[in-house]
């Protein structure tokens, strides 16, 4: 008993001793690896094509928007479309009691008839009398006053087509029409209601939703800064044929994409903006006037944009963007930069790192400048 647990001893001693061998030779090594240099990821900056786009604000316009409004007075018989239905330029949407109407045409035509019966005796009187004048069997004067006679019944015919004409043309307009094609809103008016010639409140509306605009605000501020970076070159045209993009109020993408129409002259002095306006096929009717939505617009294409990842930068209290890098020798570096947009997960840089130069990555809250390290992946 007394020989195995003094071997037991010497078994247990020497254990401890490579233990305690293990741990001296592991904190030498350090925790780089054996070469005692700590080890950082690092991403190396290339310049690359790259498209920038911009979210702006926007609010979904109707392309034609038509308010009916009746051209003559009278008691609506009928509505004669379903709201919130599809109709078509030239459709009859209400019928306006046409009694008055088709009375006064009766009239008119009647009126029409007698001028045309006065015409001929006029002429007959007036072709006599210019032969008689010519053998001086009347005066002058008596030839003069059967010729216009003769002129004025035929002015009489001409005043009352035209009568006619107008008799016809607010007959017609009993029948209240669409102007455009599109989808008619609710009727304000029901039948038995007196309706007057242009009054104020429309009888209903109807709105064109395909295709629809999209009314946008950007800062002024804004569209001066694009227009000096494309001067200076540092942008150009992403196509000569601009695009946009919608994204919905539920955050979808919208799959159709618009074209951008124009932007105004003007700039609205109570907000500083500038509007835009973009055109979007909307066969669905998914877009709906006054929906809010948020454009997306290709501002430009950098074909030498230099980016780095949002987890690589490092903000000091004042705010001061900075970076640290491995330098060729493999030191650590501090650099402050300027960077501009967020493009998906990195910032694009504006100045203070160039191309082919090494950010770190990972790791970087191990090292401090002046160090020396170990990126990973290099032998």
């Amino acid at each position: 008993m007394k020989h195995s647990s003094i071997m037991m001893n010497i078994v247990l001693c020497m254990l401890l001793s490579l233990a305690l061998f293990a741990c001296e030779d592991g904190s030498k090594a350090g925790p780089g690896g054996a070469s005692g240099l700590r080890e950082v990821a690092v991403v190396t900056l290339q310049p690359r094509r790259e498209v920038y786009t911009t979210e702006l604000a926007g609010r979904i316009a109707s392309f034609q928007v038509a308010e009916v409004r009746p051209q003559v007075g009278g008691i609506l018989q009928k509505r004669l479309f379903t709201e919130g239905s599809d109709v078509r330029t030239g459709q009859a949407l209400y019928q306006i009691d046409p009694a008055t109407y088709e009375a006064a045409l009766e009239s008119a035509e009647a009126a029409l008839l007698k001028a045309e019966a006065n015409v001929a005796p006029a002429r007959l009187k007036a072709e006599r009398f210019r032969e008689l004048l010519a053998i001086k069997a009347v005066s002058r004067q008596e030839y003069d006053d059967a010729h216009a006679a003769f002129k004025q019944a035929e002015a009489e015919v001409a005043v009352n087509r035209a009568a006619v004409k107008t008799a016809r043309i607010q007959l017609e307009y009993t029948k209240v029409r669409s102007p455009i094609s599109g989808r008619i809103g609710k009727s304000a008016f029901t039948p038995g209601a007196l309706v007057t010639a242009n009054q104020a409140q429309a009888l209903t509306s109807v709105r064109q939703l395909d295709p629809v605009y999209v009314d946008i605000t950007q800062s002024s501020q804004d569209v001066l800064r694009l227009r000096a970076k494309f001067a200076k070159g540092e942008l150009r045209k992403a196509a000569e044929r601009a695009v946009v993009r919608l994204r919905l109020e539920n955050g979808a993408l919208y799959p159709h994409e618009g074209t951008f129409q124009f932007t105004d002259v003007s700039v609205d002095e109570s907000t500083g903006t500038v509007s835009l306006r973009a055109l979007f096929p909307n066969p669905d009717a998914v877009l709906l006037p006054g929906m809010y939505v948020r454009a997306v617009l290709n501002e430009g294409v950098d074909e030498k944009a230099l980016l780095v990842p949002q987890r690589a930068l490092l903000r000091d209290p004042k705010g001061q963007a900075s970076v640290l890098l491995v330098g060729p020798d493999g030191t650590v570096e501090s650099r402050l930069v300027e960077v501009g947009r967020t493009v998906g997960d990195s910032w694009q840089v504006l100045s203070g790192l160039e191309p082919g130069e090494r950010v770190i990555l990972e790791g970087g809250q191990n090292v401090r400048p002046g160090m020396k390290v170990k990126v990973r992946g290099e032998e």
